[in-house]
């Protein structure tokens, strides 16, 4: 069995380090359950927001956002964050740095795209971003999951990935969400699309096992 880890996001424009931009509580929290479990795997992988100030889903006020646009692949306002070249682009503090990872994806690049999940560059999992055909060429056929945020973009590459035939397993210590109900919801949804929720790395160890 080839596993890989997968870092979903996890940037400080998810955390409190940037309270302008979009905080999620506790996101800056997850590094060593995100090293836990990369441990157990043979590669890492990461997924990234890369976006810039004239996207067309950008909103000036926290009031304004969550409205509904109508883009093909920009559904909802959002205010700016995880800008290129800004503090919170980069991943929270006790992750590697990018060049240590075995696979990037730069995702929401394009000003009228988007994207929730790290396997496709639309919202209509048309356009890969290549994780997916990367995996299969090295013979992943497991991936452990975490990131930010739960309810959005951790839950939707999940199921992107088992969509596409992964075994994968949801580290929920590994995870934050916007909010409690968001997080049901999402792990519900996950559940529905065969994913394995798991409590944290310890228990995640217990599950699979990484060939020497």
């Amino acid at each position: 069995m080839m596993i890989a880890s997968f870092d979903v996001d996890a940037q400080r424009t998810f955390t409190p380090l940037c309270p302008g931009e979009l905080p999620v509580p506790g996101g800056d929290q997850i590094a060593e359950e995100l090293n836990a479990q990369a441990a157990l795997a043979h590669f890492r992988i990461a997924s990234k927001d890369a976006h810039n100030p004239n996207a067309k889903w950008v909103v000036a006020s926290h009031d304004d956002m969550l409205q509904p646009l109508d883009y093909p692949d920009t559904d909802l306002t959002w205010v700016r964050h995880a800008e290129t070249g800004t503090p919170g682009f980069e991943l929270i503090p006790g992750l590697p740095r990018p060049q240590a990872y075995d696979f990037l994806v730069y995702k929401g690049v394009e000003n009228d795209m988007h994207p929730y999940g790290a396997c496709y560059h639309d919202l209509k999992d048309r356009i890969s971003t290549g994780v997916i055909e990367w995996l299969r060429c090295n013979e992943v056929n497991t991936v452990l999951v975490g990131g930010l945020a739960l309810d959005f973009c951790v839950k939707t590459t999940a199921i992107q990935l088992a969509n596409a035939g992964f075994t994968v397993y949801l580290n929920q210590a590994a995870c934050r969400a916007i909010s409690p109900q968001g997080a049901k919801a999402a792990c519900q949804e996950m559940v529905r699309a065969g994913i394995h929720l798991v409590d944290n790395a310890r228990t995640l160890a217990q599950l699979v096992k990484k060939d020497s």
